[in-house]
């Protein structure tokens, strides 16, 4: 087999959260829409797959519609409204194991890399249950229909990860949600523009910031998911970078690989639409705030205008330099998520009895 086409198959799987090789189960699962009315759903078996449907993530077998049974060819497709957010159960016939799955990503009209982060493999021989947890980009352009999708997964609450100048340029459309937010100075983040080094070493400086600026954030983050119940989507202005280092800490306190850390972290590059992640701004307000400008730049930049790989000039992930931080001043992520967020031992057995199944 062709080394690079077994690499990319084997990092499907990685990222459904199943193990590429368990072919005598059901494996390599995804859903993905084909047409605003149309999901289709594929997998790997060697046995027959019965195929349920359910508007539930949580929802038992008994509870689900069965839409195909015995299916021997590995894809099924059908029909949802585009509002519609179904969960499919995979049922193996020769033990019976069933494995959910559902769209990654939402299909928002005028969002941007709205994401599910359920599906991946995590610890214990577990996954991370679908329909809890949500990372995303700013969502001030959001269109009616697409606050419609997002009514159905019920969330109860939004952690937003932006500085206050973003959000107040670019507040949410999405209402009737609790908002907690965690205000700082884009200056804080990004330090003075002629401070910075230029080029890869930008970039770099700026990740290294993560893991402090970003703490008071990410305690408010982790402490809602510990203490509440119910759907949470977390973001940030391109749900990349910062929603990009808070995802890794969240899947690594649920013993998911790193490996799988990563993978999540580049489909940004596939899932964003930066036109939707901040509106236009007027010459005046371009002119009165350095952050309206510093975005209207991003907007007129024909390169910035199109999502760009997250590696640096040497094709290294530009996360690795934030979990090298965190690593070099903590000794771990564990360590970091005990001494600087307050997430003991105690709090990752609860999250993982919550977040895993």
């Amino acid at each position: 087999m062709n080394i690079k086409f077994a690499a990319f198959t084997s990092s499907l799987a990685l990222l459904a959260g199943l193990p590429a090789t368990a072919w005598a189960l059901v494996a390599d699962s995804q859903a993905q829409r084909t047409a605003p009315d149309r999901i289709a759903v594929t997998w790997t078996d060697t046995d027959p797959v019965d195929v349920y449907v359910s508007d539930r993530p949580d929802a038992p077998l008994k509870a689900a519609r069965r839409v195909s049974e015995a299916n021997r060819t590995g894809r099924f497709e059908l029909a949802a409204a585009p509002n519609a957010r179904p969960y499919i159960l995979l049922r193996d016939h020769g033990d019976g194991r069933v494995v959910r799955v559902a769209e990654r990503v939402l299909p928002l009209k005028q969002g941007s890399n709205f994401r599910d982060l359920g599906g991946y493999s995590a610890a214990g021989g577990k996954h991370v249950r679908w329909g809890l947890i949500y990372r995303s980009g700013g969502t001030p352009m959001l269109t009616d229909a697409d606050l419609a999708t997002l009514a159905g997964l019920r969330l109860r609450e939004i952690v937003d990860l932006r500085s206050s100048e973003e959000r107040v340029l670019a507040p949410t459309r999405i209402n009737g949600v609790r908002y907690t937010a965690v205000g700082y100075s884009m200056d804080t983040l990004m330090g003075a523009q002629s401070a910075l080094p230029q080029g890869d070493a930008r970039m770099h400086e700026v990740y290294r910031r993560f893991p402090t600026v970003l703490a008071p954030q990410l305690r408010v983050l982790f402490q809602s998911l510990i203490d509440g119940d119910g759907a949470l989507e977390f973001n940030c202005s391109a749900g990349q970078d910062r929603t990009g280092f808070a995802s890794a800490m969240i899947l690594t306190a649920l013993g998911v690989p790193r490996d799988v850390v990563f993978a999540d972290y580049h489909l940004s590059t596939t899932y964003r639409r930066p036109e939707y992640e901040m509106p236009r701004f007027d010459p005046a307000t371009v002119a009165a705030n350095p952050t309206a400008a510093m975005f209207a730049g991003y907007q007129q930049d024909p390169q910035a205008r199109k999502p760009q790989p997250l590696y640096d000039s040497q094709h290294a992930p530009l996360l690795q330099f934030a979990l090298a931080e965190v690593e070099a001043r903590w000794g771990s992520v564990d360590a970091y998520l005990e001494k600087e967020l307050g997430v003991g031992p105690a709090d990752l057995a609860k999250l993982r009895a919550k977040y895993l199944e």
